[in-house]
């Protein structure tokens, strides 16, 4: 695997490919790398000739209570791992090199819609930061297929989105949540929790695992269902930020007419923000 931190460079590794015919699948990633990235990898390999993985931590996507200089940066192990996946190439862009010209005058791509509540509310900018740097890094390695994990649901509605009403000729591939035994989705910022609380933290997928059932069932309202995870989530520990059941292909509030649902949930546990989701089929 070459590492590259140069865009000419990226560009005539990938201008190579092109012309040797080959496809190009990437995977973008704020690097502090974990199974449930390189599972994206692996999907990438799959179906693809090459693979490019890009490690940018995106300034623009963190929110003035954010810390952005905490976010774990472990390159040497990313790369080791990304070596043991077959990984082709690794683009790691300096922020000069992404903004050039600074943050406040760099254009942004708003994504409306599926960007609005949830994360979306909850971290205002967040998902114009993410649509932004999503837009840049494809117009920088220019690839056939593009590989996202599915635990960020939303990020996935706004970037396949946003490849559909801009006209991208790329394949936006969602891979499913990679999770621990206990139930836990694997996040890089389980590494902010005690062995302890990621016990407790694995309570999270349980009460959505419970609100499936009922959906299921059918004997609850979605409003009563929601209601009873919301107090499920505060027994078990966690500050709430939202449990939202919603319709999986607007990420509007479900109604009893919706069959294909996705339940969002994000929470805080020791102040550490915690998000999962559960896609739920009720017909």
């Amino acid at each position: 695997m070459q590492t590259v931190s140069n865009v000419s460079q990226l560009r005539s590794k990938i201008k190579s490919w092109k012309q040797q015919g080959l496809t190009v699948a990437f995977v973008p990633t704020m690097g502090n790398l974990h199974a449930g990235h390189f599972s994206l990898v692996d999907k990438a390999k799959q179906i693809a000739d090459k693979v490019v993985v890009s490690i940018f931590v995106n300034p623009m996507q963190f929110g003035k209570n954010e810390d952005l200089d905490k976010y774990p940066r472990t390159l040497v192990d990313d790369q080791n791992g990304l070596i043991e996946h077959g990984a082709d190439l690794l683009f790691t862009p300096t922020v000069e090199t992404i903004y050039p010209k600074g943050l406040e005058a760099q254009s942004y791509i708003d994504v409306p819609g599926v960007s609005e509540g949830h994360c979306g509310a909850s971290r205002p900018g967040h998902f114009r930061g993410v649509a932004t740097i999503v837009n840049k890094l494809f117009n920088l390695v220019q690839p056939d297929i593009a590989c996202f994990g599915e635990k960020d649901f939303q990020q996935l509605a706004v970037i396949k989105t946003m490849v559909e009403d801009l006209s991208m000729p790329i394949e936006i591939i969602g891979v499913a949540t990679k999770r621990e035994e206990s139930g836990l989705a694997m996040s890089s910022r389980n590494g902010y929790l005690s062995d302890e609380e990621k016990q407790q933290a694995c309570a999270l997928y349980q009460i959505m695992k419970n609100a499936e059932s009922a959906l299921k069932d059918g004997e609850l309202s979605i409003a009563e269902i929601t209601e009873q995870a919301h107090l499920a989530i505060v027994q078990h520990g966690f500050k709430l930020d939202y449990f939202n059941i919603c319709n999986a292909n607007t990420l509007q509030p479900a109604t009893n007419d919706d069959t294909n649902l996705v339940i969002l949930v994000a929470a805080f546990l020791a102040n550490v923000r915690l998000i999962d989701n559960l896609q739920v089929t009720t017909a």
